[in-house]
């Protein structure tokens, strides 16, 4: 038996399988990151109100939120939600891949919490003469945000969102406990089935890896294209 099997990685069917768990994590990303962004967006401007009660609604988002493991997120979604449910809807969706509907959505409300803060960091970071002056101009609090305050505070919060891009990236391994074949599930499943442990990790590894390298590597290029300017 040699010491690393290549082929294993490069051809068959196990290769297919951790392809395919590889392309199911991104797919994972790009839903949860699409469902996160308006979300944290709302958050953030529900924790900057005017009115007291929708600025605690949003204390209590983030805080009920990231207080709570990822791993309680994703077993609470799976397992607990779907029994408050008819039971209609209840068989239809686990005729169906609930799995991944259920890790989608734990891991979009929980990236949300912290982006939210972020966004709300960068709004709080434009002076506020800014919001002054979009008032003055007869803006409402959305108006002025919209128009005013959000294309200015888009410039300094960007990195921190990309950075939590990264965390959610790898935060898509957690959904192997439930199901969700992954690439983390997928190499899982061929060590199991060829007990080549060091290959399948390693591959595993190797695409968290270039994954994550490459959205620190866009991170970088923004930074240095759109460098933040002190207003």
């Amino acid at each position: 038996m040699p010491l690393f099997d290549y082929s294993l990685l490069l051809t068959g069917k196990y290769h297919d399988m951790l392809v395919a768990g590889l392309w199911l994590s991104l797919q994972l990303l790009a839903a949860s990151l699409v469902l996160a962004l308006p979300i944290a967006l709302v958050v953030a401007l529900l924790r900057l109100s005017p009115l007291a009660p929708l600025r605690w609604l949003g204390f209590a988002y983030v805080e009920s939120i990231r207080n709570i493991p990822l791993l309680a997120h994703m077993l609470f979604w799976y397992f607990g939600a779907p029994e408050l449910l008819p039971e209609g809807i209840k068989q239809w969706l686990y005729a169906g891949h609930i799995e991944a509907y259920s890790a989608i959505i734990a891991l979009s409300l929980y990236t949300a919490a912290f982006m939210a803060e972020d966004i709300r960091s960068g709004i709080r970071a434009i002076p506020t003469v800014q919001f002054e002056a979009g008032r003055a101009l007869g803006f409402g609090f959305l108006g002025t945000m919209r128009r005013v305050v959000l294309p200015q505070a888009l410039r300094v919060t960007v990195p921190p969102l990309i950075s939590q891009t990264l965390s959610l990236w790898k935060n898509t391994s957690i959904a192997t406990v439930i199901g969700v074949a992954e690439l983390m599930y997928q190499a899982g499943q061929v060590e199991s089935a060829t007990f080549r442990s060091f290959e399948s990790f390693a591959f595993a590894s190797a695409a968290y890896l270039s994954v994550s390298l490459a959205i620190t590597g866009l991170a970088t290029w923004y930074h240095h294209r759109f460098p933040v300017r002190t207003i």
